[in-house]
């Protein structure tokens, strides 16, 4: 099955989100299923991308297996045929993971290693992102002099994510917990910013979400490292004062800025040169990645 924008599992369905599907097992597990639905501006398409589900969930896995070092995660690491039905699998293979449930932390850990997108929009106004003053004369997609944590509120499905400064995450999660998350945010970044550079990939900029485990452990969760979570350019194309070739959604979101659409539903219809170009580049960094 290339695109799978709905699921229908004979499990208890907790949550439809954006881009995921979340259903309960247990008191202490759940099955993720990441569908190709597309997300951009926190509104869903209704255009799919083919393959995309799987794309981001191979991304994650890798991620996660990679990093389990640095920060334990949500990942089980059970087969998907122990609580579903042969049918239920077959609609879901590759695109589901069965996880540990978690208490979701109420702030989203963004990292930023270079200059673009709201942050450039706040640094052009402000001369700071986020509230951090930012050397004059820095040009779009340049590095930045040193990674930034920038945090934001988590929002309900069609609502904006707030930026937020970190004394409001210690408001939000205390103040060992909020380092905790810092420090993770940033170490996770560090670690795969070098790894995929490797590869001839710059990770820009990212988000991780995390949660406490049932011993108030802080965990990875969600998803990690993705097109959908992060921004991949090209580094043998890379040029500061353009905005670099990506590997990831951008595409949808530079076309979405050429149109008169006030990012609120419904969305636009995509073109589907644009639909088919973005589900090449989701392929194409899992392969550049994971090989």
């Amino acid at each position: 099955m290339d695109t799978l924008f709905e699921t229908d599992l004979n499990l208890p369905l907790i949550q439809k989100g954006k881009v995921r599907d979340i259903y309960d097992i247990d008191e202490k597990r759940m099955l993720i299923v990441t569908t190709d639905r597309l997300s951009a501006f926190d509104v869903v398409f209704d255009d799919g991308i083919a393959k995309k589900g799987a794309v981001l969930t191979e991304v994650a896995n890798f991620w996660f297996d990679k990093t389990q070092d640095i920060i334990p995660n949500h990942l089980t690491h059970e087969p998907l045929n122990t609580v579903l039905s042969t049918a239920d699998v077959q609609q879901v293979e590759g695109r589901a993971i069965i996880v540990k449930k978690l208490k979701p932390l109420a702030v989203e850990a963004i990292v930023r290693g270079y200059i673009i997108g709201s942050g450039w929009k706040d640094y052009q106004k402000t001369g700071s992102i986020c509230g951090t003053k930012l050397p004059d004369n820095l040009q779009l997609a340049e590095k930045l002099p040193e990674v930034l944590y920038t945090p934001s509120s988590k929002a309900a499905v069609g609502e904006h994510d707030e930026n937020i400064n970190f004394s409001t995450t210690v408001e939000i999660l205390g103040e060992d917990l909020a380092h905790q998350v810092k420090n993770a945010s940033l170490a996770l970044y560090q670690f795969a910013a070098e790894f995929a550079l490797e590869r001839g990939i710059i990770i820009a900029d990212t988000k991780f979400e995390f949660g406490l485990d049932e011993n108030n452990t802080l965990t990875l969760m969600d998803e990690v490292l993705t097109p959908d979570s992060s921004r991949f350019w090209s580094a043998k194309d890379y040029q500061i004062g353009t905005s670099p070739q990506s590997f990831d959604k951008q595409i949808v979101r530079d076309y979405l800025e050429t149109l008169d659409w006030n990012k609120t539903p419904p969305a636009p219809t995509l073109p589907k040169h644009i639909v088919d170009k973005t589900a090449e580049k989701y392929q194409q960094v899992q392969q550049l990645l994971t090989n």
